[in-house]
């Protein structure tokens, strides 16, 4: 993997970890960069899972799954799907202030256990309130720290789709702001506050950063600003409805990504 160089401005936040796996590798084959080093592969895991609407416990020993499982493959990422703490098809209960808060609750059960997230960032779908304003959102955390709430950009709102009913998009690009966490996340983490917006992660082997879903399938895709400006991973935490065929139109819009921007894309 190429190492970054540029970044986005103001939208970078540094992590001490690499992300090329930690797991014995194959010495036979060659790992060599277009620099001419040689590197081991960065490994992630992408999470598909059966998360039911307002089934807290549930999702949450299935999220808990599958971070341990990531480990034990030797993933250091792992992305889950949108909105996987509540389910994405809560519908009108993303209008009750419970919902949200039931959701932050799962969140600090998951960051109470260190060791669960020790080692590996987790970019969890959940939905947040910031400045009074309903937000779909993916957080990633580290070690059992918070580092930063990316909210989604672009509604889906077509079709049985009816997010703008539920969330509003960020409308500010890439002026980012504090994020103050429930209180509690504090009890948990000993952090008052996160960043909140539009970021990319800076880590010493790669850059990372993370579209939301139908941000994929928008003609103004968050990935082609991220890959010119040099991310070399971009992660997509979706859900759906079952469609006929969807998955082709995924799929090809996620080569086209990275045939223009290069790089990965989950």
């Amino acid at each position: 993997m190429k190492p970054c160089k540029t970044y986005l401005s103001k939208t970078s936040i540094t992590s001490h970890i690499t992300l090329t796996t930690t797991q014995k590798v194959d010495e036979k084959k060659n790992y060599k960069m277009n620099d001419g080093r040689s590197r081991p592969p960065v490994r992630v895991a992408t999470c598909s899972l059966a998360q039911h609407a307002l089934d807290f416990e549930g999702n949450k020993r299935r999220i808990a799954e599958s971070i341990s499982r990531a480990k034990e493959k030797g993933a250091r990422y792992r992305l889950g799907p949108e909105l996987e703490i509540p389910g994405y098809g809560c519908q009108d209960h993303f209008l009750e202030n419970d919902t949200f808060r039931h959701s932050w609750q799962v969140l600090a059960d998951l960051l109470v256990d260190e060791k669960l997230t020790y080692g590996i960032v987790c970019d969890i779908g959940i939905p947040a309130i910031h400045r009074g304003v309903r937000y779909n959102c993916r957080v990633f955390v580290l070690d059992g720290k918070i580092l930063l709430v990316r909210p989604k950009l672009y509604m889906a709102n077509d079709g049985n789709y009816r997010e703008h009913r539920y969330f509003t998009p960020w409308q500010f690009g890439r002026k980012n702001e504090v994020y103050v966490l429930p209180d509690i996340v504090r009890q948990v983490t000993k952090q008052k506050t996160c960043p909140f917006g539009f970021f990319v992660l800076d880590f010493h082997d790669a850059c990372l950063a993370a579209e939301t879903c139908e941000e994929l399938f928008t003609p103004r895709s968050p990935h082609i600003l991220l890959g010119l400006n040099g991310v070399d991973i971009i992660s997509n935490g979706s859900g759906s409805h079952h469609q006929l065929r969807k998955l082709n139109t995924r799929v090809n819009l996620m080569k086209n990504a990275t045939s223009k921007g290069g790089g990965a894309y989950l």
